[in-house]
């Protein structure tokens, strides 16, 4: 009955915080905190996870924060993110000094970068001590390059946290010490991230593992000069359970990654960026990682087999692909002597690979590909980048034995043309997404054959592809329901091309068309009618767009959020001050600072972004 609350009447707290549970976003969230007192209690009892920016009077703050939500098991805080929130209730702008830190918190889930004149605030030791006095349940901590924390206050704050899982300290300041305490008081520590922590040593890493190496799963290092081979013998020691590990650094050797290798036997996933590791660290990961899932390489310069003459990195590779039968995942990125040969070794050997990704491996040609065509049927997603030995027998070999492949990634191949894309096409049938850049071989003929049997595809990108004209495009709305589509740079593409795609993807939300100088108003305007979905558009370098079709393309097109139109020189004043007042919902335009009025600087001036100031 109208003017009856019976909601608040007849549920009891525990079904509506159940219902707040399932909740996906924290807008939601929000909105739902809203409606009334009792349900801004309880959505406050029911938050588990808070995410803050650059925070002044950390200490006060978190004081506040715990006293408001008290179910908090997850913190994320991220010094990069500096977001103003609106001045308190009942006072003036600028009325009260002491109130200046608070407008600098931000509690959101959204980031973003404002220039401010008052002095940036940090979170210190301090307000780490307040998280451990405050937050003792607490499961998860992420503090992302908080420079202004020491090993005073991780000490602090892991004596009181004894049931931290997770602790990202990516960019903190932190010494051994602190990392000590943290293996001592921690022993359910499952996750640490140590990225560009320059302050820690052998000391603090070998304590750690010594403390709670038996929970310990996931473990990442970069960047830390003087941790060395000491704490991989110590993480092989003491950390079985380990499934995870990133090591990037020079001062790692083969010594401490055959520690690992062979003291975690299930360990899962294993990326590694260390120019002192050799062929033999990598045949010990094969005899003796059998769970191995996932394996990324960067940078594999330096090889045993031959120290006058490098030579492939086959021997490692060899092994790889006979001891780790569950390898799913490759990737291996600039290993400029890897050939054909390891390649092919992982194919016959790993045929439950799934993903493979080549970067600039000079060395790899298509004998290699061909190899993953013929034996890892079970391949999903596929990328190339900077392959110049690839050719056209190497995806025609894929388009034939990789019928369940979803993705396919082209950068800078050269050799691989229409023919190939034609293979792909005809024999991929379940293409979602297809992103190629600069393959100037690859025109009308591939891309047709695209639209024609790709049915599934929604991402399309075709990045400075010259031969690619409106034809393709044409094929594409006609056959695929693009939400992603970005032409940027292929010249060839006009009016007729886009307006194929406004009527035959109605689900499109991004699109970047770029450097098309061809393209015109009777494009926007038929994007206007056709995508109602569009939140994204990168109009930039289009000098036949005007301010007629600009005010076409918001007329209908109310979900936009993001425009550029940088070096558009028929777009005036006018056509930005329409986009800004047609769009509700925009939260970002970039345009010439000389184009924007002073009325539309003050109507959304906090939306508007410029790329060259002083034009």
């Amino acid at each position: 009955m109208r003017g009856h609350d019976r909601i608040n009447t007849f549920l009891p707290d525990e079904l509506i915080l159940e219902v707040f549970t399932h909740l996906d976003s924290k807008p939601s969230r929000d909105a739902c905190s809203l409606v009334c007192k009792r349900w801004l209690a309880l959505d406050r009892l029911s938050r588990t996870t808070l995410r803050i920016g650059a925070s002044g009077t950390p200490d006060v703050f978190l004081r506040l924060l715990s006293r408001r939500f008290l179910s908090v098991k997850n913190i994320h805080i991220d010094e990069r993110l500096s977001v103003s929130v609106p001045v308190q209730p009942g006072r003036r702008r600028g009325s009260d000094k002491s109130q200046l830190p608070y407008r600098k918190l931000h509690l959101g889930e959204k980031s973003g970068y404002e220039d401010s004149e008052s002095e940036p605030y940090f979170l210190s030791d301090a307000g780490l001590s307040a998280i451990g006095d405050e937050f003792p349940q607490l499961e998860r901590l992420s503090l992302i390059w908080c420079s202004n924390v020491s090993s005073s206050g991780l000490t602090s704050l892991a004596s009181s946290c004894g049931s931290l899982k997770s602790l990202d300290l990516q960019g903190c300041y932190v010494g051994d010490q602190g990392l000590s305490t943290v293996g001592k008081s921690c022993k359910l520590l499952e996750d640490l991230n140590l990225r560009f922590c320059e302050g820690l040593t052998d000391l603090g890493l070998v304590e750690l593992a010594q403390g709670c190496g038996k929970s310990l799963k996931s473990l990442g290092v970069a960047a830390c000069a003087k941790i060395t081979d000491v704490s991989l013998e110590s993480i092989g020691a003491h950390c079985k359970s380990l499934e995870t590990l990133s090591l990037d650094s020079e001062f790692i050797h083969n010594k401490g990654v055959v520690a690992v290798a062979q003291g975690c036997p299930v360990l899962k996933v294993l990326k590694l960026q260390c120019i002192n590791v050799t062929d033999d660290a990598l045949t010990t990961v094969g005899t003796s990682c059998l769970s191995l899932e996932l394996l990324a390489l960067y940078s594999f310069q330096q090889f045993t087999d031959n120290l006058i003459q490098p030579v492939s990195l086959g021997r490692g590779l060899r092994a790889v692909g006979k001891g780790c039968k569950k390898l799913k995942n490759l990737t291996l990125s600039d290993c400029y002597f890897l050939s054909d040969i390891g390649l092919e070794a992982i194919a016959t050997g790993c045929t439950e690979l799934t993903h493979l990704e080549v970067n600039g491996c000079h060395n790899i040609g298509t004998l290699g590909l061909e190899s993953i065509g013929r034996s890892c049927r079970r391949l999903t997603e596929l990328a190339l980048l900077y392959c110049q030995r690839i050719g056209n027998n190497a995806l025609l070999e894929v388009g034939r034995g990789c019928e369940f492949l979803q993705a396919l990634h082209l950068v800078d191949c050269s050799g691989v043309g229409d023919d190939a894309i034609c293979s792909i096409a005809s024999g991929c049938r379940n293409l979602k997404k297809l992103h190629i850049r600069r393959c100037y071989e690859i025109g009308n003929k591939g891309i047709k054959a695209v639209g024609e049997f790709c049915k599934s595809l929604t991402d399309l990108s075709l990045r400075f592809c010259d031969r690619v004209g409106d034809d393709a495009l044409i094929a594409i709305g006609q056959g695929c329901s693009l939400r992603h589509l970005n032409v940027s740079g292929c010249h060839q593409i006009g009016d007729a091309g886009i307006i194929a795609i406004a009527r035959g993807c109605p689900e499109l939300t991004y699109l970047d068309v770029s450097v098309l100088q061809n393209l015109g108003d009777m494009a926007m305007a038929e994007l206007g009618e056709g995508c109602p979905l569009l939140k994204e558009i990168v109009l930039s370098h289009c000098r036949q767009i005007t301010d007629v079709g600009l005010a076409h393309l918001v007329r209908n097109c109310s979900m936009l959020e993001t425009c550029h139109m940088v070096y558009c020189p028929n777009v005036t004043s006018a056509g930005v001050a329409t986009v800004i007042s047609g769009c509700t919902n925009i939260k970002k335009v970039l345009v010439e600072k000389w184009k924007v009025s002073q009325r539309t600087k003050r109507r959304a001036g906090s939306i508007i972004s410029y790329l060259c100031i002083d034009l």
